[in-house]
This record gives C-alpha cells, structure tokens and sequence, in this order.
C-alpha cells in the first residue's frame, strides 16, 4: 500500500509540474500548458496568432521602406518575429523586382539589345534587401546553433544534478541531507531550457527521485510536510495572481503572464495530497477564465476581420470603376484624383481582414489604384511636355519683345508688338513654376515700349500743333501778299521753303493745311507784279515740284510726272516731225503759199511746246 501511495503521489507530482492536464485539450490532444510548457510555447503561439488576425498592410510599401523593416528587425534580434515579416514582404519585394526586370528587359530589347546577352543587376535597395534577409538568417541559424549547445549543456548539468541527487537518495541519511537535497533543488530549477526529447524523462527521473528521497527519510517526514505546505502557500499565491490576471485589459500580455505563472506552478515541489486537487483546480479554473476571455476576442476579431473584408470589397469595386478612367480635361483628372483619395483614406481606416484574404484583395486595390494614377501620370507627362513647348515659343516671343522695346518706329513696332500679344494668347499655359517670370518679362517689355511710344506722342501732338500754328502763319503771309499784290517771288519762295521745313502738323488738319497752302501759294504768284505769263508757270511748275516733294509719295509722284513729260515730249517730237515732212508736199499745190503758212503756224507752236515741256522736265530732274 505504501509503495502505491507514492506511485499516485508522483503522478501527482508530475502533473503538478504541467504533464497530462487534459481539462484544457487543443486540436492535437494535448493541453495547452502541457503543449506550450518547455519553451514559453503558450505566448508565442497567442501573439502568432495575434499577428495572424491583425496583419500590417505591406502592399503600399516602397522597397527603401522594405529594406528599412529588415533593418529594423535585424536591430532587435527577434528572430521569430523577423522571419514572420521576410514571409510577409519577400514575395512583395520580388514581385516588384521582377517587375522592374521586366521593364529594364524591354528597355534592352526596344534599343536593340539581344535577351541573351541581358543582366540585370538591380538597384541599392535589392542588395541592402538580400544582404539584410541573409544577415538575418545566419544570425538566427547562429543563435538556434547556440541554444541547442546551451540546451545540450543544460541537459549535462541536470543530469549532473540527477546523479548528485541519486547519490544523495541512495546515500546515508545525516543532518545536512535535507539541507542538501533542497540545494540540490535550487540548483536543478536554476538550470535552464534542455532538448524538448528529453524534458519527460528528465522530469520523471527527477520526481521519482525527489519521492524516494522523502520515502526513504521518515525521520524526516515533518520537515517534508512543512515543506508540502509552503509549497502550497507559493501555489495558492500562484492562483490569486492568475485570477487577477483576468482583470488586465490587455489578453496577450495577460496570457503571457499566465506562462510564467505555470512555469513557477510547475517547479514547485509537492504539496500535501489532500489539497493537491485543489489548488490545481483553482489555478485551472482561472486559467481556463483567461483562455475563453482570449477566444471570446478572437472571435470578436475574427467577426470584425470578415466584417472589414465586405467593406474593402466594396471600396475596390467602387475603385475598379474608376481605375481605367480617361480624359483631357485636367479638372476632370483632379476630381477623379479626389475621389481616389477618398477612396483610400476609407480603405485605409476599414482595418485588417483574414489573413488568407489580405494578399489578394491588396493586390487587387493597389493594382487598380496603381493603374489610375500610372494612366494620370502619362496624361499629365504629355501635359507638361506640351507646356515646355509653350514655354519655349513664349520665351522666344518674350526675347523678341525685349529687342523691340526701345525702337522708336512706333506704328510698325506698336503693330508687331501686338502681333506678338496676339499670338501669345493663343499659345497656351506654360510650366506653372514658370508661368509667373515669364509672363512678367513679356508685360514690361511691352508695357515699356508703349509707355515710351506714349510720352513721345504726347511730346509730338504738342510739336504738331506748334506746327499747325507756324504753318497757318505762312499761309496767312501768302494770303496776305496775293491780297496786296506787292510780293516778290523771292518772298513767295522763301515762305514756301519754310513752310516745308516744318515739320508734321495734327493728322486731321493735314489735308485742309495742304489745299489752303496750295491755293495761297498760287494765288500769291499769280499776284505778283512784273512777272510774264512763262516766269509765272515756271515759278507754278517750281512750286508744285517742290510740293511734290514733301508728299510722302512724293518720289512716286514725280517719276510718274516724269514719265508723263518724256511721253508728252516724245509725242511732240513726232508731232513736228510729221508737220515738217507735210510741209514738203505743198510744195506742188496751187494753194502752196497758204497752207505753207498755216503748217509753219501749227510747226511754231509744236516747237514752242515741245521747249516748254523739256524745261519742265529739266526743271524737275534738277530739282
């Protein structure tokens, strides 16, 4: 009977320690304290899971933000943790680097190159990613290398301690045994993890152990029973703690704890039988609360993930409307780009969804997202292609305009200037950076010129009408001598010299000016005293030579006048020729005498003609 009890005092033992707990049973059939007990298994199996249910959203990141992740795990040597965010954004970065290939292949195909002859070396960031994934896998493989030396040496150590701790047990009983048997326990707790293989068979050893000793040492049963008893105190301890842990708001920080709670459970020794069930139902009984409060959130998350799910779905599909729009309107473009934003600050503020779900369903957003703002990226490309156009025409008409600025010849440079106003509005917008400047430089060369052209046509409506003054005094001294008739024509050609040396008068009064000083220079020589009827044509054909001269057709004019003067003298010419060669045959008329004498009459007068004309054009040649 007495070996029986101890048999079941063991199985107590050992089940105290965390083995064959079948009241919390998983999937696999095993408890989850007993599953996760060796190497802190139960917090890193809820925070996996944690992970899993919310998941970061990499589908946006850039490959510098790709390599800074890598970094930054790298830095904090958690190892799990690192591996889990390679599985996540390794595929991401690969696929964006064959993408690139991809590109940079048609590239060397379009100029010519052959695919064989192709290499693809990639950028900065696809070394600093491998060079950070490698980094980190030698790292791990390196720490895993030196936790299973330190678990193998574990494993040495407590089996020092089991031989020590049968050497005690199979020893002589003394005074200093219990003393060395509780060493013996403090020594094997403080060693650390040891091979998952060899943890039952080192606990069995070891409790078997510990039972023997208290067997063999009945003279010290009451100091085993008073250590039974502070071993249950410490339990006890133990599940007020757990069923406190109920009250912390956040359940992955109370589960972990609730891990390091079993551990310390599982190392503490024995307690009375009698209580044994008892305090390892209390301390189930809070650690099943926590465990269905985690799967109450779970499922709530779970809920809130495929909740989540059905609004994404919506948004892509609102997105998917959106992605292959076109136009040439840049309102339009900017509206449509508004939407889009909305669209993703919405996407953005749903949350996570399933993680078997995530992949896909970002993929499809930022693939249609991706080809809005790509097809917007070539239209406004074109765009500014076409502004660097008109930016370099509006340059040319700016430079043109500064070149004409300070010319004086304002009518033609006022009517190029406005040519260049004209063309300039039809060019269309520039580059926006520019726009401002080169607007500018184009306003105040123009503004310049016609500020100028403006002071000088007040400075010149101001000389015309002194002008119009001087020249309606000549004209009222020429009136003046045709009314007295007391002039010379020295006087009357001196007037009329200085009447063309003014310069121009008001346009308005030009041609009533020109028609009242015509009338009064004629009239003035035809006044004069002592002049015969030739000097007075003369002085008349002078006169209108000279006002020929100053007509701003003036040298048309006088070539067509000439031209008229060298046919009326070649026709005169002809004229006597003809008249002399008639005359000859009159010779044999009877009337001879009498028609000689008329012909001689019409001969007098074709060469009195005839000299008058080529004075005139001697006149106007020398003029």
């Amino acid at each position: 009977m007495e070996n029986g009890s101890e048999l079941n005092e063991e199985k107590v033992i050992l089940e105290a320690s965390g083995y064959h707990l079948n009241n919390h049973v998983n999937g696999n059939g095993l408890s989850s304290i007993e599953e996760d007990s060796s190497q802190g298994g139960l917090v890193q199996a809820f925070e996996e899971e944690a992970s899993q249910l919310k998941p970061v959203d990499y589908s946006g990141f850039t490959k510098k933000e790709f390599v800074g992740l890598l970094k930054e795990a790298a830095a904090k040597n958690d190892f799990k943790a690192a591996e889990e965010i390679i599985r996540e954004i390794k595929p991401l970065f690969d696929e964006m680097r064959s993408r690139e290939r991809a590109e940079a292949l048609a590239r060397f195909k379009l100029d010519g190159g052959n695919e064989d002859d192709f290499y693809f070396k990639g950028d900065e960031w696809d070394t600093a990613f491998d060079i950070y994934i490698r980094s980190i896998r030698e790292n791990r493989h390196r720490h895993l290398k030196e936790l299973e030396e330190i678990k193998n040496s574990n494993l040495v150590s407590k089996n020092n301690v089991l031989e020590k701790l049968r050497q005690l047990v199979d020893g002589e009983d003394t005074e200093h045994s219990f003393r060395q048997f509780k060493d013996i326990q403090k020594e094997w707790k403080s060693i650390g993890a040891v091979p998952q293989t060899q943890i039952k068979t080192l606990w069995a050893n070891y409790n078997a152990l510990v039972d023997r000793f208290y067997d063999q040492r009945s003279i010290y049963f009451e100091l085993k029973e008073l250590d039974r008893r502070k071993n249950l105190e410490l339990k006890y301890e133990l599940c007020a703690r757990a069923e406190k842990l109920i009250e912390e708001p956040k359940i992955h920080e109370a589960v972990k704890e609730l891990n390091e709670l079993h551990n310390e459970f599982r190392h503490i020794g024995p307690v009375p039988m009698e209580e044994k069930e008892l305090v390892w139902k209390r301390f189930k009984s809070a650690s099943d609360a926590i465990y269905t409060k985690r799967d109450g959130i779970l499922s709530t998350l779970l809920k809130e993930l495929e909740s989540n799910l059905s609004l994404k779905q919506k948004v892509i599909e609102e997105l998917s409307a959106i992605a292959g729009f076109q136009s040439d309107s840049i309102k339009e473009w900017n509206q449509k780009t508004k939407e889009i934003i909305e669209l993703q600050k919405r996407w953005e503020a749903i949350g996570g969804v399933p993680r078997s779900k995530m992949r896909d369903i970002n993929k499809k957003f930022w693939s249609d997202f991706k080809t809005f703002f790509h097809s917007k990226n070539v239209f406004f490309k074109r765009i500014d292609e076409d502004r660097s156009q008109n930016l370099k025409l509006k340059t040319e008409l700016v430079n043109r305009a500064l070149e004409l600025k300070e010319n004086t010849d304002w009518e033609s440079v006022s009517n190029e200037l406005k040519e260049l106003q004209r063309k300039w509005k039809e060019i269309g917008p520039v580059p926006e950076k520019y726009r401002e400047k080169v607007f500018q430089q184009f306003k105040q060369a123009c503004d310049y010129f016609f500020e100028h052209r403006r002071q000088s046509v007040d400075k010149e409506v101001i000389e015309q009408r002194e002008n119009l003054e001087k020249k309606e005094g000549i004209i009222a001294s020429l009136e003046k001598i045709a009314e007295e008739k007391n002039g010379t024509l020295k006087e009357v050609k001196e007037l009329q010299d200085k009447f063309n040396s003014i310069g121009f008068v008001p346009k308005r009064s030009l041609n009533t000016l020109k028609a009242r000083f015509s009338e009064a220079l004629t009239n003035a020589i035809s006044s004069l005293p002592g002049l015969g009827a030739e000097e007075r044509n003369q002085a008349a054909l002078q006169v209108h030579i000279s006002n020929l001269r100053q007509d701003p057709l003036g040298e048309r004019k006088i070539h067509q006048k000439e031209y008229q003067l060298r046919k009326q003298i070649s026709k005169a010419e002809n004229d006597l020729v003809v008249l002399q060669n008639n005359l000859e045959f009159f010779g044999r008329s009877k009337n001879a005498a009498k028609m000689k004498e008329e012909f001689n009459v019409k001969i007098q007068q074709a060469g009195e003609e005839l000299q008058n004309l080529k004075k005139q054009l001697q006149m106007l040649m020398a003029s």
